[in-house]
């Protein structure tokens, strides 16, 4: 895959550097592995990005981070794939690790009535909380084993074709 396409998408360096809540960090991303594009780094993140988009918490983003920091990935890329789940998707996509989790179960799923109080809160925690964090857990390993994989063949791919290329150019 052409680093040019990828960085042309990934967040600035120093945005990430300087970010509020990235500051946590701290030295931990001066490491300069976590900047480089190269295959191993970007399937990584890949991998690290899609995982953490399926975790059902406000803050994907730091988790991305240090999933990032612990697999030595990319840290722009893993961070703007854990952004797959944003508020536009994420009632699909929770809904569907939620019909999953009920499936792999073996419960029937429940219609749900939505009312925002505490007491509401923890009734439905009890009930749809295993089903919901199952399926996540599930598709959160599938999609990112599966963005793993893609990654790295896609980058041989490109790395071929243009091996290719350069070949029939100098025949």
């Amino acid at each position: 895959m052409p680093k040019h396409l990828i960085q042309r998408w990934l967040p600035d360096q120093e945005a990430l550097k300087t970010h509020k809540h990235l500051k946590m960090f701290g030295s931990l991303l001066l490491d300069n592995n976590l900047w480089h594009l190269n295959r191993r780094s970007a399937s990584a993140a890949v991998g690290v990005g899609l995982f953490m988009a399926w975790i059902p918490v406000p803050f994907q983003m730091l988790l991305a981070t240090g999933g990032a920091i612990a697999c030595r990935a990319n840290l722009p890329l893993a961070v703007a794939l854990c952004w797959v789940a944003n508020p536009v998707t994420m009632p699909p996509m929770f809904y569907g690790a939620y019909k999953l989790g009920c499936l792999l179960l073996g419960s029937p799923s429940q219609d749900i009535d939505i009312e925002f109080s505490w007491h509401w809160l923890s009734s439905v925690f009890e009930t749809v909380a295993p089903p919901l964090l199952l399926g996540a857990l599930v598709l959160a390993c599938v999609s990112a084993l599966c963005g793993y994989l893609a990654t790295r063949l896609l980058w041989r791919l490109s790395v071929v074709r243009r091996w290719r290329q350069r070949w029939r150019a100098l025949a």
